[in-house]
């Protein structure tokens, strides 16, 4: 009975052997995985930090372009009225030239006629200069036959 005892502790004493190199191998694993497990801690914090700083900078992208659309829109608006006023102006500039062109047309038309009254003025002139010699060269037989 004594020689079982004292093999039955010697057996449990090889399986508190195998238990303590199973326990001490399960401290190594355990304590890799909690290292493991650190580092992907600190590389979840780290991203949650990258990607907390690209939504801050995209934020302030966004914000610049919300802007920066702001003061487009604000120019357009300013070139679309600077283009109305092109727009009427030169619809106002057409009105203003059709009237010119006619006006320009007439004054043409007068000038011509002008001419035409000149020419015939200068006609008349010569016609009444050639009278008026006439008229000299009679009252001159006159006076001689006086």
């Amino acid at each position: 009975r004594l020689t079982e005892q004292h093999q039955e502790i010697h057996n449990l004493t090889l399986k508190i052997n195998v238990v303590d190199e199973e326990n001490t191998h399960l401290k190594k694993e355990f304590s890799g995985l909690n290292q493991k497990f650190k580092d992907k801690s600190q590389e979840l914090k780290d991203t949650k930090e990258c990607a907390q700083k690209k939504e801050e900078q995209n934020r302030l992208v966004i914000k610049n372009l919300e802007e920066e659309n702001k003061r487009f829109n604000t120019r357009c608006v300013d070139l679309l009225s600077d283009l109305e006023k092109l727009r009427k102006e030169e619809a106002q500039w057409k009105i203003e030239k059709t009237g010119n062109d006619a006006r320009i047309k007439n004054l043409e038309t007068d000038l011509a006629k002008a001419r035409e009254q000149l020419k015939d003025f200068h006609s008349i002139c010569s016609y009444l200069s050639s009278q008026i010699a006439i008229r000299q060269n009679e009252l001159s037989w006159k006076d001689c036959n006086v």
